[in-house]
Formats: structure tokens, sequence, C-alpha cells
């Protein structure tokens, strides 16, 4: 009985996958039964179960998930007399019951309309628009600087805890939407630092959602300048925006327009260092030119963040980040990691309609 159910889970995995094929297909169908239907119902009631837990459920649960897995490679693989059939089986129930998870409770979101279709602007724009948005955030990244910190050779230093935070990206959501009523509300809050923070800086990553779970994970290595942006771009998947281009350009929104200056200052300079990497691509001697405008405390953000990651580079991390890549080149974000274009555009013409 046990080995026909495997079998039946196992042929249902193909079924599901060209069915997830087809209702791709059909975006506008997904974002209104899905995105702003079934998923924000399945999302808040996951986020009551595991949120007010202290740590992170869903690393607890992706520890047991290795451990089975070595006990499962002990016992019926590195073996002298391996049961293929069996083996096989195994794998196949439990690829299609993950599948079906996955894409039931979170994964969907990737094929709903494009965020720019959601909130009704553009997709394309100019090297002059280019410019001229990101000389705007160099003038208020600049006028934030000097307001938190006098000496222009300073770095700003984050004065709150990750906790505090946390705490604090509930209300910038909340200011958001008034801005985006098309963004669903985030509540309850289910976010939290990492037990795998360690792990997870040598893989190079600074966050990442528990799609199960709906848990929000944050890098508790990470520096606390850049926590505010991280924790904004996880509860953006949390609230149905997987792509990690769109996450991005929600985290600098909801920042840049919280009522906090270490925030705004956060988002600003996260927003600004996409701008100023697309317009090198473009025009390197006029992003060299727009990068020497920055008061040097600025740039000394940026070097720190920098210098952080150098530190814990290792020869693995290029195979996380190419699987990575792979998988978000599966999951409908053909650019993969370097999905600059697309925030830039989003951040481009938001700011082509409202002030920054």
């Amino acid at each position: 009985m046990q080995s026909k159910t495997k079998l039946y889970l196992t042929l249902f995995l193909p079924i599901q996958i060209l069915v997830i094929k087809v209702i791709s297909f059909f975006p506008e169908l997904i974002e209104n039964v899905y995105s702003n239907g079934v998923f924000v119902y399945t999302s808040k009631a996951l986020r009551y179960v595991f949120g007010w837990i202290p740590f992170s459920f869903g690393d607890v649960l992706y520890a047991v998930l290795i451990v089975l897995l070595i006990r499962f490679l002990i016992r019926k693989v590195f073996t002298k007399k391996i049961l293929w059939k069996e083996v096989l089986l195994d794998i196949g129930a439990t690829l299609s019951i993950v599948y079906a998870c996955f894409h039931l409770l979170w994964g969907m979101n990737y094929y709903r309309l494009p965020l720019h279709e959601i909130i009704d602007i553009e997709d394309q724009y100019t090297e002059q628009e280019l410019i001229s948005v990101t000389e705007n955030l160099i003038t208020h990244a600049n006028r934030l600087h000097t307001k938190l910190e006098p000496n222009d050779s300073l770095s700003i230093a984050m004065p709150y805890t990750k906790d505090e935070i946390f705490q604090k990206t509930v209300p910038a959501y909340q200011q958001l939407q008034t801005l985006l009523p098309q963004l669903n509300v985030y509540n309850p809050k289910s976010i939290k630092t990492s037990l795998l923070s360690i792990p997870l800086t040598y893989m190079g990553f600074s966050g990442y959602l528990n799609p199960i779970t709906n848990e929000a994970q944050v890098n508790g290595l990470i520096l606390n300048y850049k926590a505010p942006t991280t924790s904004c771009h996880e509860e953006a998947h949390q609230i149905g925006f997987a792509k990690e281009n769109e996450a991005n350009f929600l985290a600098a929104l909801t920042t840049i327009n919280y009522d906090d200056d270490y925030f705004k200052y956060s988002g600003t300079t996260f927003a600004l260092k996409f701008c100023i990497n697309d317009l090198y691509l473009r025009n390197e001697e006029k992003a060299i030119c727009l990068i020497e405008e920055l008061r040097p405390g600025i740039r000394k953000n940026y070097r720190e963040v920098n210098e952080f990651w150098e530190s814990y580079e290792n020869p693995l991390e290029p195979i996380f980040k190419s699987t990575y890549d792979s998988y978000l080149k599966v999951n409908n974000q053909p650019d993969g990691i370097e999905t600059y274009s697309y925030v830039v555009a989003l951040l481009v013409n938001y700011y082509k309609k409202h002030s920054i």
C-alpha cells in the first residue's frame, strides 16, 4: 500500500509540472485568484501559526530534513545492495510533495502580473531619466547623511538592534500601503534572525523566505545598516512578491518612505546603488562623476558592506550563487541574480510620478 502511494505521488509530479506550466500563461488569473485570493489567507494563517515563535521554526525544519536526508543516504543509497526502485520512489514521492507545497503555499506568485502593471507605471526608461533619478537620490542621500552625521567622512551606524528594526518594518509597510494600496496588508509579522546565519553568510546571502512556513529570515551577521532593506525585502516576499527585483524595489520604497531617517538613509543608498550600477553599464564616465558627488561617509558605508562580504568569500560561494541563479531562471526570472535593469525601471518610472 505504501509503495503504491509513493508510485502515485511520483507519477503526479510531471502532471504538476505540466499544470503549473499551463497556468503560468495566465498571470491575470493567478493575480486575482491566487495572489490576491488564496495566498492572502494561507500566508496570514502561516504567519499567525509561526510568527509568535521566538526562533525560526523553518530553520529547525531544514535542519531536521538534512538529518533525514543523511539517514536516507546511509540506509538506502550507501549500501552494498541498492534497491533502486525503492530509492527512486522515495525520491519521486518526496519531490512531488515538496513541489506541491512550494507552489500552493507561495511559489505561484512567481507567475503573477509584473509589478509595473500592478502599480500602473511603465517598464522602460531612457538614460537621461536614469541620470535624473540618480542625481535626485544622491542629493537625498547627502542630505540624510548630513542630518545623521555632521562629519562627512564618517559612515552611518544604525542605532537599532535587528529586533528593533524588525518591529519598525510593520509600521513602515503600513505607511507604504497608503502610497500603494494594491499591496496586501503585512500583518501579523513573522520575521526573525536566522539560526543558520553563519552558513548563510558563507553562501553569500543576506536573508531568505521559507516558503513553507512563510517566515522571513534575516542573516544575523549582516551590518545593521543593511538590515532595514533586507528585512523589508523578505517581507515583500511574504506578501506575495516572489521575484527578487520586485522585492528589491518594494524594500527601497518601504524604507525611503518610512518616517525614520535611518530607514530612509538605508533605503536611499540601497536604491542609489542599483541606479549607479545600471548607469555604469550604460555610461561609465557619467557614473564615476556622480559617485564623486557622494559624501565620503556614504562611500564608506558601501565599502564596509563590500569588506564584510569579502571577509567571508570562499570557494563554495560561487557554487551556491550559481545554483540560486539557476533557481531564479527556472522560476520566471530570466535574468537570474543580475536583475538591475527591472529594479531600476521600477524606481525610475515610479519617481517620474512621485518626488523622492
